[in-house]
C-alpha cells in the first residue's frame, strides 16, 4: 500500500488566486484506482510530481506499507539512529507516469518507444516483442509499429505512451489526463488495459476531468480544495 502522510510542498512564487501550500494525505491499496479532480492550478500536477520524485517535499512522509513494515520513499529523520534517510530517485520508486505531453522519443519508431517500457537497454525477447505488437493491435495501432511518433496523430501518440506504461512492471500507475482526445472505442480499449493492471495488483492514481473515465475505473474519488485532498 502506498501511504502519503502530510506530504507537503510550498511554491515560493505563484499567480494570484493559486494555492502556494499543499499537504497531501491518503492511502492507495494494490489494485485500487483513486481519482483526483480539481480546477486548473489546484495542485494535481504537483501531487503527481511529488509521488514520482520529480519534486522534493518540504515535509511529510511517502512510503510503502506492507505487513506492518514501512519502506520510506522520501527524505526524513530516522528517530532510532538520528540520521536522515535517503530519498529514493524516480526510477527506483516502482511508479510509472503517463504525462499529457506523451514524452515519446521522436527519432525512435513506435515499437521501440513501447519497448523501452519493458527493457531500457532494448534487449527484448521474442515474447516481449510479441507483447508489443499484440498491445499495439489492441489499442488500434496495428501495422504502425515502424512509424515515427511525428507520423502519428496526437491521439495515436497518446495511445503509444499509455501502452508503454501499461506493459511495464510497476507498483503504481500515475495517469495525468491519459484518455483526453480519444474516441469512445479507443478509450474503452485502454480502460480494459488499465483494469487488467489493477487485477494484477497495480494501483492507479488517475487525474481526469472526464466523469466517464472516473466512472469506468475509480473505486474512490478525492478532490483538491485549498491545497488539501477531500473525499467526494
Amino acid at each position: 500500500m502506498l501511504s502519503a502522510d502530510h506530504l507537503s510542498f510550498h511554491f515560493s512564487r505563484c499567480d494570484p488566486g493559486e494555492t502556494p501550500d499543499f499537504a497531501f494525505t491518503f492511502r492507495l491499496a494494490p489494485g485500487e484506482c483513486l481519482a483526483v479532480s480539481g480546477p486548473s492550478g489546484a495542485g494535481k500536477s504537483t501531487l503527481l510530481n511529488l509521488l514520482a520524485g520529480f519534486l522534493t517535499p518540504s515535509d511529510g512522509r511517502l512510503s510503502w506499507l506492507s505487513e506492518g513494515q514501512g519502506e520510506r520513499l522520501t527524505k526524513g529523520l530516522n528517530e532510532e539512529i538520528g540520521e536522515n534517510l535517503i530519498e529514493q530517485p524516480p526510477w527506483a520508486r516502482g511508479m510509472t507516469t503517463v504525462f499529457q505531453d506523451h514524452n515519446l522519443f521522436e527519432h525512435l519508431p513506435v515499437w521501440i518507444n513501447v519497448g523501452l517500457g519493458l527493457a531500457s537497454d532494448l534487449r527484448l525477447s521474442e515474447a516481449q516483442r510479441g507483447r508489443i505488437l499484440d498491445g499495439l493491435a489492441e489499442v488500434g495501432l496495428d501495422g504502425l509499429h515502424d512509424r515515427l511518433p511525428g507520423e502519428l496523430s496526437g491521439g495515436q501518440q497518446q495511445r503509444v505512451a499509455l501502452l508503454r506504461s501499461l506493459l511495464r512492471e510497476t507498483r503504481v500507475l500515475l495517469l495525468d489526463e491519459p484518455f483526453s482526445g480519444l474516441d469512445r472505442g479507443n478509450r474503452e480499449a485502454l480502460w480494459d488495459l488499465v483494469r487488467r493492471q489493477q487485477a494484477a495488483g497495480v494501483a492507479v492514481l488517475l487525474v481526469s476531468h472526464d466523469p466517464e473515465d472516473v466512472d469506468a475505473l475509480a473505486q474512490r474519488r478525492l478532490q483538491l480544495l485549498g491545497g488539501r485532498l477531500v473525499a467526494v
